[in-house]
């Protein structure tokens, strides 16, 4: 094997995941992958989407054998709520449901992206292997992205479903009981907006909260998010993008950023997976310790050697024991 082929030639790379050097925390088999990771520039975020859309479009097709795959069209709510004050009907949010056989509960699940890319194609490989290997029904939402659709629009649109899906429980085969919401990174950190929104507003009941590495913090000042400035697939001035994008000129709330809740009593069970070089790692924790301390029952995976979106290298070992693991949890909680 070439120099430039070997697993552990590539340490001077991750040298730079912060003020340290971690190359030899990193796992191998994720390790020899940095080289093909694309570097997404989001001073232009509309660009970079379609970039990001062109790179999935490649990848190969998952089986869906066994499996009912159907678009359709959730219309927007009437604005009723206190939330929805000064506000303007919006328009409706098209999902992709992925029905398994005998599916069991359904999940409301939320691409990652940073706020500005994915949809629903980009996120069909993940949605597919959710649906098969935890037995539930998947949602996939395509929510509107910024910055042409900056904060709330996205949770505007995940809440809408949420409800939809509530309401449309008998004719879509599915217990009210055992709704979920998840996503990863973007998409978690608005899985766990909806459920503090469904909260405070009485809204549908969720079962439980997934969250993968979810993104709850615009302020950026845990260790994590100090040190681990320069990761394979995100950087310190990414993560500044994606929240001054996500946000527009409105204000960081909870609902925007969850972290910035008081108050986390009352809400729905959660699974919480961190990856160990990942400037969202300490935020999660945090926010999984606040979940505890307020009677929320959480369970915690912090995977070893792992960044942030290293899951996408789905042939190592590691990346395919944690959407086992993710899989798993979701079927354990949506059990009758």
């Amino acid at each position: 094997m070439d120099d430039d082929m070997n697993p552990r030639g590539h340490l001077d790379r991750t040298e730079h995941i912060g003020h340290m050097n971690h190359g030899d925390r990193m796992d191998p088999e994720l390790e020899a992958f940095i080289p093909l990771f694309p570097r997404a520039d989001l001073t232009d975020p509309v660009t970079e989407r379609k970039n990001f859309a062109d790179l999935a479009a490649k990848l190969p097709p998952p089986d869906t054998a066994g499996m009912a795959i159907e678009d359709r069209t959730v219309p927007f709510p009437e604005l009723s709520t206190p939330f929805d004050q000064g506000r303007h009907r919006s328009p409706d949010v098209p999902v992709r449901i992925y029905r398994p056989h005998q599916a069991q509960g359904a999940i409301i699940w939320l691409h990652g992206g940073g706020f500005v890319m994915g949809d629903l194609d980009t996120e069909h490989p993940w949605a597919t292997r959710i649906a098969e290997s935890s037995g539930a029904m998947v949602i996939s939402v395509g929510y509107r992205l910024a910055p042409e659709h900056p904060f709330p629009a996205a949770l505007d649109d995940a809440y809408a479903v949420l409800t939809w899906t509530a309401e449309h429980a008998a004719e879509l085969g599915v217990d009210p009981a055992r709704i979920a919401v998840g996503g990863h990174s973007a998409g978690g950190g608005l899985a766990a907006a909806v459920a503090l929104r469904a909260r405070d507003e009485q809204g549908p009941p969720i079962r439980y909260q997934l969250l993968n590495q979810p993104g709850l913090d615009d302020r950026q000042e845990t260790w994590s998010a100090r040190h681990f400035t320069d990761t394979p697939w995100m950087n310190h001035d990414k993560v500044t993008a994606i929240w001054r994008h996500y946000l527009g000129s409105a204000p960081a709330t909870p609902y925007a950023a969850p972290a910035r809740a008081t108050d986390l009593s009352g809400l729905p069970p959660a699974y919480i997976a961190t990856a160990e070089l990942c400037p969202n790692r300490d935020e999660d924790l945090l926010y999984a310790q606040r979940l505890l301390q307020a009677g929320v029952s959480v369970e915690l995976h912090q995977w070893p050697g792992t960044f942030h979106g290293s899951q996408a290298i789905l042939s190592a070992e590691v990346s395919q024991r944690q959407i086992a693991e993710l899989a798993a949890a979701l079927h354990r909680a949506l059990a009758p």
